[in-house]
């Protein structure tokens, strides 16, 4: 048996539904996608989305194509970024995330538009203009299964590949790379350790589109009962060894170094009192107080978050080294300072390690700034582009990485980060050395309440320390305050009357880096695979846009002859 025939299917199909079909299906496919994130996290969505949009694009003209996958990821970016609209300053929230949300959906577009021109390329159909889906599905069920097999792989790794593209391109936002769907799967995440991320999400795409396949072969009813398993053989064995392999990974016993004790502070202070002067002496206070808490156990060091305490005075630092002598802990924390450079000023980003003695031995200034949270674009040429952020003026990116060394003795290495540098794969390995005991994030994500942001923000932190093979401990404002172990897991969560955002102190333990542990394959060569992946996909689009204007050049000229 066959597919129906499209005047068939068509006649069955109300006619004021029929052009709205596939903007509903690319609509829900986007929206799957961005429940699979971060909260809710309903990770099986994920590997539905990619499959769905394919179907609902089927067909269609390379511009309707684009134009579907650009709705398909306008509601996925609008809807898992909605945690933006919480930021204390409601003009420039809309603003950033309506950009946001518009610039990231180009990449679904991008890659919905290839993956229909290359299908059409591959069953001959005729270019240009629409085909009937009934015809178009058809024609793709019936290529033999490793052309069919080929096409999914070859556009799994291009759907990762754009996401390496979003990852750099004007200086990058990997936020809600769509591996963060598995964060909690940790036999598959394992993959990271080798792929980086940008492994999981190829394999999570292929299985999808392999999913779609088989779709198309159970509606075509071939007579072979088990011919729709012909997609899914090759994706779903590799999901298998894949998983296979994250197991045996997880149950090696791990070998650990010289632990250093941590008191980790959680003020949860809110945001708006940035902006309000007055409002200092009581943000001291609040950090203050938790801080003796924090002491009493007599951490070897004493972490506070980014921004708790961006303009730090004097007396204040005073106050707080005389306790940290005390108890001889050594203070890590993050703050804000300037400083003249040339006869300019320049405003920085920073995190401070101070001894025991109080003196600030070394500092650490943030890489990575957010666009519009700490710096302007273009605020010389356009001026009005300040209008869009409360910061005034940009601050300066730091040039290097840093080592804090810790606990007694000074023998653990920490290497901090701080904000959403952590979401950057490549920036986080920089941090990474063959001395470095474990990552240390300060952050605060208190800009945006509390929401949905901690918890896609943890996400990925998840993957750095599974890529890096290094434990992670993040510190934050108003959450999560956690310890990551190097396979993914959780392993400590502060959590106050079963709130992870409340104010308090989580005092942990971290094994600094074993001596004979090796770095990870992904430590030693980087985003080699994702790199790979990203080169797939420019040739991929650049080919097909190529060849088809070609096409149409070649047409024309036909034309013009006869």
């Amino acid at each position: 048996m066959s597919l129906p025939s499209s005047r068939a299917v068509g006649s069955a199909v109300p006619g004021r539904w029929k052009g709205a079909l596939p903007w509903i299906a690319a609509g829900l496919a986007g929206l799957l996608a961005a429940l699979a994130f971060p909260l809710p996290g309903w990770s099986g969505l994920a590997w539905v989305s990619p499959g769905l949009l394919l179907l609902a694009a089927l067909g269609t003209s390379p511009g309707a194509a684009f134009r579907l996958g650009w709705f398909s990821g306008l509601v996925q970016f609008l809807v898992s970024l909605r945690w933006l609209l919480a930021i204390p300053f409601p003009s420039g929230a809309v603003a950033a995330w309506l950009a946001l949300s518009l610039y990231c959906a180009l990449y679904p577009a991008l890659w919905t538009v290839w993956a229909t021109m290359w299908i059409r390329r591959w069953t001959a159909a005729p270019d240009g203009g629409p085909v009937p889906w009934v015809s178009a599905a058809s024609t793709l069920a019936g290529l033999p299964t490793v052309r069919r097999s080929a096409l999914w792989l070859g556009l799994g790794l291009g759907a990762a590949g754009l996401e390496v593209i979003r990852g750099r391109f004007l200086t990058g936002f990997p936020w809600n790379f769509w591996g963060i769907t598995q964060w909690k799967n940790l036999p598959l995440i394992q993959i990271a350790s080798v792929t980086g991320i940008f492994g999981v999400t190829a394999l999570v795409h292929w299985v999808s589109l392999g999913i779609a396949g088989s779709v198309l072969q159970l509606i075509r009813s071939t007579r072979q009962r088990t011919s729709w398993m012909s997609d899914l053989r090759l994706p779903v064995l590799v999901l298998l060894l894949v998983l296979a392999w994250g197991v045996r990974r997880l149950a090696v016993p791990r070998t650990e170094g010289v632990p250093v004790s941590l008191a980790l502070v959680q003020p949860s202070i809110p945001q708006t009192l940035i902006w309000d002067e007055g409002a200092n002496p009581g943000r001291f206070g609040t950090v203050f107080a938790l801080t003796r808490t924090a002491l009493e156990s007599r951490p070897d060091v004493l972490v506070w978050p980014e921004g708790s305490l961006p303009d730090i005075t004097r007396d204040q630092f005073e106050s707080v080294t005389r306790e940290t002598a005390k108890a001889g802990a050594t203070w890590v924390f993050g703050t804000g300072f300037g400083r003249e450079v040339e006869g300019r000023p320049e405003h920085y980003n920073a995190a401070l390690l101070v001894d025991a003695q109080g003196r600030v031995v070394d500092r650490y200034i943030k890489r990575r700034l957010v666009i519009f949270g700490e710096y302007i674009p273009l605020e010389n040429t356009l001026p009005f582009m300040r209008w869009l952020t409360p910061i005034g003026s940009s601050f300066t990116a730091g040039t290097r990485a840093a080592a804090f060394p810790l606990g007694p003795g000074r023998t653990v290495v920490a290497s901090p980060v701080i904000c959403f540098e952590d979401m950057f794969p490549e920036t986080t390995r920089d941090h990474v050395s063959d001395t470095t005991g474990f990552l240390l994030e300060l952050t605060n994500n208190g800009w945006f309440g509390e929401g949905s942001a901690q918890w896609q923000h943890t996400a990925g932190a998840v993957f750095r320390a599974v890529e890096n093979g290094v434990t992670l401990v993040r510190c934050a404002n108003n959450g999560l305050t956690c310890r990551i172990d190097p396979t993914g897991r959780v392993a400590d969560l502060f959590q106050k009357d079963g709130s992870v955002y409340g104010p308090g102190v989580l005092r942990i333990e971290v094994a600094g880096r074993p001596k004979d542990q090796g770095p990870t394959w992904y430590r030693l060569r980087g985003d080699v695979f994702g790199i790979t992946c990203a080169v797939v996909a420019v040739l991929g689009i650049s080919v097909e846009l190529l060849q088809r204007r070609l096409r149409t050049r070649s047409g024309a000229s036909a034309s013009t002859r006869a």
